[in-house]
């Protein structure tokens, strides 16, 4: 086997085991019930109008890609994981939303150079990867003069202290992939999207939480819900004191985020004009 042929192939693999990590538990729940708003936030922000063409990179079960086609949009949603796309399809017939629902890799884009006039993702293509590969691929396939729109998990934020918080216990990424809450860094995004873009306009915000009574609720209810909880205790699932101490680990980042019942999760809005 070539280097090539062997890195094609340990590319299939990890998206794979990323499909199949998204399709563990119930993410639609996270989505639904935890963060719901920030989907239609998403949507004002990029000024998505009646008759748009829009692409939702990563879009899960639909908590933007949904209410772009409500506001009248021309929506595809695309997602590497078809189980997520299931959800969203019976989430759309409910809410009378008309949209394409497309399985695909958001390095690896089966769409057109220029095809969509708002290229957008919400919590979704931080995700991928290979952050390089990623924006490439969402520069490429927005027009010239289109909008690109990014809600990402800041590193410093509640998302980004949890996924700091579990890496011990995790096993250790293969090498070139990059840490989702990245996305999140104002500086770093700029980097990714250079000179194709302009106008460029980033913003951080938290989005209060409500849903978790107390830390050991937010911590159940990510074990059976949320993909990365889960793997990662998975990882450690034969050894009692490392779920233990992951137990008090997650326990202790709640509590430290939570005010009267109020949990503020801090992310990045980043909106910006293709160039061209």
């Amino acid at each position: 086997m070539t280097d090539a042929s062997e890195a094609r192939q340990a590319d299939r693999s990890l998206k794979a085991k990323h499909r199949a990590m998204w399709a563990m538990g119930d993410y639609p729940s996270v989505a639904s019930h935890v963060v719901s708003r920030l989907g239609p936030l998403l949507v004002k922000e990029c000024g998505i109008q009646i008759g748009d063409r829009v692409l939702d990179i990563a879009a899960g079960s639909g908590n933007a890609a949904i209410p772009a086609a409500l506001a009248g949009a021309d929506v595809v949603a695309s997602d590497l994981t078809p189980e997520l796309l299931e959800v969203g399809r019976h989430l759309a017939a409910v809410q009378g939303a008309k949209l394409e629902w497309r399985e695909a890799d958001a390095e690896d884009l089966p769409f057109a150079d220029g095809e969509f006039d708002v290229v957008m993702s919400c919590i979704g293509i931080m995700f991928a990867p290979h952050h390089r590969t990623a924006a490439d691929e969402m520069l490429r396939v927005c027009r010239a003069g289109g909008t690109v729109g990014l809600l990402s998990w800041t590193p410093e934020g509640f998302v980004g202290r949890l996924f700091a918080t579990m890496k011990p216990y995790a096993p250790p990424p293969p090498p070139g992939v990059q840490p989702p809450p990245l996305w999140g860094n104002e500086e770093y995004v700029h980097e990714l999207l250079g000179d194709a873009v302009t106008d460029v306009v980033a913003r951080r915000r938290t989005v209060p939480v409500t849903l978790f009574k107390n830390p050991p609720d937010f911590r159940e209810f990510f074990k059976a819900c949320y993909g990365p909880t889960i793997a990662v205790y998975r990882a450690v699932g034969d050894d009692p004191q490392k779920v233990a101490a992951l137990d008090a680990a997650l326990d202790a980042l709640a509590a430290e985020h939570t005010t009267d019942g109020v949990m503020e999760w801090e992310y990045l809005l980043l909106t910006a004009h293709r160039w061209g």
